[in-house]
């Protein structure tokens, strides 16, 4: 048994040594995450999307500006034209023609004010679109450094069974040259030596294709081995993690005021109010100002350029009242549309909120079942060890076959390598309660 301890505390200090002499950069989760949000291409069309948005409520604003044109023209006949007496003659003639004109609203029924209200709040459900986005990705990433965790301890697993089993080499070795076990006892112990070495390549396998699924969500591709992540010390009681697991009800009483989600279609709501009374605004007359000045030169008048420009000159100012009577019902129909767009996105809000309190459930029953799982795994890897220190000792002293030693070993490191996976999906079952409680991911 002493034998036992002093083994496991040698290996523990090894993989101590090992980390230590590592010199690449490692990360933390937190950096992962900064990363992640700071690079990921997914979230940069998010960005150009609410760019988008302050593009569109730029425009809107914009329309209570006067608008201003210029145009020209020039004309030429040929054959009969009017001449500078007023009589039709023969003769060729040519005019050239230009005028500015500018006019803006002065009243629109309320249209743009409630466009530039509906263009901020789609801005702001833009920004929450984006918001939720970074929390799926950082959930992403979260899991993905979890599971490249849970595998790296999967090895350290694999590597002490290694360890172990080349310490019993040696021993049955020992034990054959003195004729207290047979020749077979022997093979069979180098054959499940060479076993365990399998186990541990597969388990560096697993290794590697973990931090590669957690390279590829950060888009580090180009990184390769110069990758690792630091292993944070975890207690194995994981008292602290217990306390996220909160009642589904509190939890939600307080996600459903902030969770980005949800105020995306709180926002979303309200531009549909907007919109409806844009579409309303088409009951109301339309009052605008308008202003032009033009100008014009003929070929056909015996008169100098400069003092056709002073006579022809024309300048004109006015207002226009526009009054909605009848247009076959498509002001009432759009209005209606309207109507049925705000009772389509509530409905989508409720089934959002809907949705955020399903998600809390399950995550609270996931985490309460994780750590059932965890508990119940430190109960079956005392015993397990309990049975692998019995089994050593009477296989040392020649009572056991390697079989039984064996199965005591294999149990024992299964056990290790469940506790380990309820460790980690328990730890991520606990952020993602965190995660909904307004606390930050971290490790």
């Amino acid at each position: 048994m002493k034998r036992f301890f002093l083994f496991s505390i040698s290996v523990a200090l090894l993989c101590s040594s090992i980390n230590g002499q590592n010199t690449r950069k490692q990360w933390t989760l937190e950096e992962c995450i900064r990363y992640a949000i700071a690079n990921n291409i997914n979230l940069k069309q998010w960005e150009q999307n609410e760019e988008n948005k302050k593009i569109e409520l730029n425009t809107a604003k914009n329309s209570w500006l006067p608008n201003l044109f210029a145009g020209g023209n020039q004309s030429f006949g040929f054959g009969r034209s009017e001449s500078r007496e007023g009589t039709i003659v023969d003769q060729n003639s040519s005019s050239t023609s230009f005028s500015v004109q500018t006019g803006m609203p002065l009243f629109d029924g309320f249209r743009i004010p409630n466009n530039i209200a509906a263009g901020k709040l789609n801005l702001k459900a833009a920004t929450e679109a984006l918001n939720k986005a970074k929390e799926d990705l950082s959930v992403g990433v979260a899991s993905y450094y979890l599971q490249a965790l849970y595998y790296k301890e999967v090895y350290k697993i694999a590597e002490m069974q290694v360890e172990l089993t080349k310490e019993h080499v040696v021993n049955t070795e020992a034990l054959y040259e003195v004729g207290k076990v047979a020749l077979s006892q022997l093979y069979d112990i180098k054959a499940q030596l060479a076993t365990d070495e399998v186990t541990l390549i597969e388990a560096g396998n697993k290794v590697s294709l973990a931090m590669l699924d957690l390279i590829q969500i950060l888009e580090l591709e180009r990184l390769g081995d110069d990758f690792d992540i630091v292993q944070p010390e975890i207690d194995d009681d994981l008292a602290a993690y217990m306390q996220s697991i909160l009642m589904p009800d509190f939890i939600y009483d307080s996600a459903v005021l902030f969770k980005p989600q949800i105020k995306e279609q709180e926002y979303q709501l309200e531009r549909q109010k907007k919109l409806l009374n844009v579409a309303k605004s088409n009951y109301y007359p339309q009052l605008n100002i308008s202003a032009m000045y033009s100008n014009a030169y003929y070929s056909t008048m015996d008169i100098p350029f400069n003092d056709q420009l002073n006579q022809n000159a024309k300048k004109s100012i006015g207002m226009s009242l526009t009054i909605p009577i009848f247009n076959r019902f498509i002001y009432r129909n759009n209005v209606r549309q309207a109507k049925v767009g705000v009772i389509n996105q509530r409905l989508t809000m409720e089934d959002s909120k809907k949705t955020l309190y399903k998600e809390i459930q399950q995550a609270y029953f996931n985490a309460t079942a994780e750590q059932e799982k965890y508990l119940a795994s430190e109960k079956s890897v005392a015993a397990s060890r309990e049975a692998l220190m019995y089994a050593e000792e009477r296989y040392i002293a020649g009572k056991s076959t390697v079989y039984e030693f064996n199965e005591s070993k294999t149990k024992y490191a299964s056990s290790l390598s469940q506790q380990a996976q309820a460790k980690y999906n328990f730890i991520f079952r606990a952020k993602i309660l965190d995660f909904y409680n307004g606390v930050p991911i971290t490790l």
